[in-house]
């Protein structure tokens, strides 16, 4: 398959391109910093310029937005969003109808109408990006030309899960997935396992999913 990355050298990003490339796919991969990888096309396109950044993506059968704006932005919040809307636009301007994007998990729900980011224990320093990725998530929903799919990760995704790729996971749609430990986890490799087994067979079309361990 041909595939477009748009984000690549991001810790989720270059996971899904690690993993899509140990698959043998046709990659493009788009950062604001390209780097020189084998059997990997690299763009450096502003996500800004719908324009450009469509013509970039003409020809791939699967989008798959990693993008973030930086965790050290202080503009994250509008950044994000602002991008992520371009970035749905250049999509749909591209021809491609699938897209994947990642988003965050502070908008799965723990209980009947309250979401994770709404609750007193979740992290203040994540409030805003995990508002901003849920306020997309608002917007994304509202799309009905793309065959789009949005990734809430599970609450515990980051540099320190160790248990490394081991291709198991569990789906979920708006709730998060727990372990027998009452944990919402999954590794960055096996984030990008999901991802890459949801471009080659699609089961999520106009929904939100998660998935965990």
């Amino acid at each position: 398959m041909k595939i477009a990355i748009i984000g690549a050298t991001g810790f989720v990003g270059s996971a899904i391109l690690n993993e899509l490339a140990n698959r043998n796919h046709y990659i493009t991969a788009i950062a604001r910093t390209p780097k020189e990888t084998p059997k990997v096309k690299w763009v450096a396109t502003d996500i800004f310029n719908v324009e450009a950044l469509a013509e970039t993506l003409k020809g791939n059968d699967v989008i798959i937005n990693a993008y973030n704006p930086g965790w050290t932005n202080p503009n994250y919040a509008n950044d994000f969003i602002n991008g992520s809307k371009a970035i749905q636009e250049a999509a749909k301007k591209s021809g491609v109808k699938r897209f994947i994007t990642i988003g965050g998990g502070g908008s799965l729900f723990v209980a009947p109408g309250l979401q994770a980011v709404d609750t007193p224990d979740f992290p203040k320093e994540y409030h805003d990006a995990a508002s901003a990725a849920r306020d997309y998530l608002n917007i994304i929903k509202e799309e009905k030309e793309l065959d789009w799919a949005f990734f809430s990760p599970a609450f515990e995704m980051h540099a320190g899960i160790t248990t490394g790729r081991t291709g198991k996971y569990r789906l979920g749609l708006d709730n998060p997935v727990f372990n027998e430990e009452q944990r919402s986890i999954i590794s960055v490799e096996d984030l990008a396992v999901v991802i890459a087994d949801e471009a080659e067979n699609p089961k999520h079309h106009q929904v939100r999913f998660t998935a965990g361990y």
